[in-house]
């Protein structure tokens, strides 16, 4: 099996690179550069993922394929620069078979890129221009494959719902349906880490921390609408986030979004309406917690969509999520996530949830052989709401190494 073969390649490249820790030093050492004194400083850094699925059909998730393994490459470039003490750029190109894993073929993309500038000198305050994540929620600090304990992304961010941005729904029925075979065309309340492209201002004042973003779409917005070549701003989309942290093991926070969620010529929208006047409206709270090996984290988010001939829908989903370090380099974790869904009336005199209500508990394990070098195996089971008893099973196993 693929996915096997890329766990044994993956363990046989870590025996080989760990011996290897002294080039990748010169090599870091080489990708860096300064200018003027040191007024001008870049770095090119990487990291390289191999990613193997063994998964129930259908697939689960962000993962598009109709095979039961699938194997996903990915390499990710970064540079960094600073010009000064006020000025900060930065940008991730990516090589791999599209944003989520797929059995595409690999192309070349441009993730992220931003220009940070920080006015004063003590950096309390700043601006951000460009393409980059969200400021909704927590688990955007750790959402690359390095940081992530887990291979995957927590239910939030990458269980589809109903919501079908192309077009409008034929009925409540019709709206209620998911079709597997169309399964791309579907939206979760967030997008992954939703790199979409806009203006962000950051503040901090003692134990609080702000941030407010304007964006060209919503968290719900597929990867095709996130450049600003693809989606201007005719209506932009609003985020913000209140953080409390009164030392350095406690991290609590708030989230709100307002956007329209129909992507650019949308179908079957109502006559005298257009995308624009059908929103998401999402709410958001946050926790995170350190203390020596172990690390909590979890979040809570109420997703309302106003549908065409539907109405106002609402979605909660949320999951805890806790890491620990047995060792320096070997820790283990465990993520409960859970979605359900509001009912609507199915035009027939009945009521009908508009959404498969699940459940889903991952479990993980990496090991980290040196600090560039890292192993993760991943079990999920998943139970969907109507569907058989037994619990839909997946695995994955990921290799990274950063350089």
């Amino acid at each position: 099996m693929r996915w096997v073969s890329a766990f044994i390649l993956a363990v046989s490249a870590c025996a080989g690179a760990w011996a290897s820790e002294e080039w990748f030093d010169r090599v870091e050492e080489r990708l860096s550069f300064s200018a003027w004194d040191d007024s001008l400083r870049a770095r090119l850094s990487g990291l390289l993922t191999l990613e193997g699925y063994k998964i129930e059909q259908p697939s689960p998730g962000l993962l598009f394929t109709s095979s039961d393994q699938l194997f996903n490459p990915r390499l990710a470039v970064f540079l960094n620069a600073q010009l000064g003490p006020q000025l900060l750029g930065f940008v991730q190109v990516r090589a791999d078979r599209g944003f989520d894993p797929s059995n595409d073929h690999l192309r070349l993309r441009l993730d992220e890129y931003a220009v940070t500038y920080i006015p004063w000198a003590h950096r309390k305050f700043n601006v951000q221009v460009g393409q980059f994540a969200t400021v909704i929620g927590n688990w955007m600090a750790r959402h690359d494959s390095w940081e992530n304990p887990f291979i995957n992304a927590p239910l939030p961010y990458e269980n589809q719902t109903t919501i079908y941005d192309a077009e409008a729904p034929l009925s409540a029925v019709d709206f209620a349906t998911f079709d597997p075979d169309e399964k791309y065309d579907y939206n979760p309340i967030i997008w992954g880490p939703s790199y979409a492209t806009g203006i962000a201002l950051a503040a901090r004042q003692g134990p609080f921390e702000f941030a407010v973003e304007m964006k060209n779409a919503g968290p719900s917005s597929r990867p095709e609408l996130w450049s600003i070549r693809d989606l201007g701003f005719g209506r932009p989309a609003f985020a913000g986030r209140i953080g409390y942290r009164p030392d350095l093991r406690w991290n609590v926070g708030v989230s709100a979004s307002d956007s329209a969620y129909f992507a650019p010529g949308a179908e079957h929208l109502p006559a005298g309406t257009d995308r624009h006047d059908f929103h998401q409206r999402l709410l958001g709270a946050d926790f995170g917690f350190a203390w020596r090996h172990l690390q909590i984290w979890a979040e809570i988010f109420q997703s309302r969509f106003d549908v065409p001939l539907i109405g106002t829908v609402k979605t909660i989903a949320g999951y805890v999520e806790t890491k620990y370090k047995f060792t320096p380099q070997l820790f283990g974790a465990l993520r409960w996530n859970r979605q359900g869904y509001s009912k609507i009336d199915d035009g027939l005199g009945g009521r009908l949830r508009w959404g498969r209500s699940l459940w889903r508990i991952d479990a993980s394990t990496g090991y980290r052989f040196t600090s560039r070098l890292e192993l993760k195996i991943q079990a999920s089971g998943q139970h969907e709401a109507g569907q058989t008893d037994r619990l839909q099973m997946n695995y994955a196993t990921q290799f990274n190494l950063r350089f």
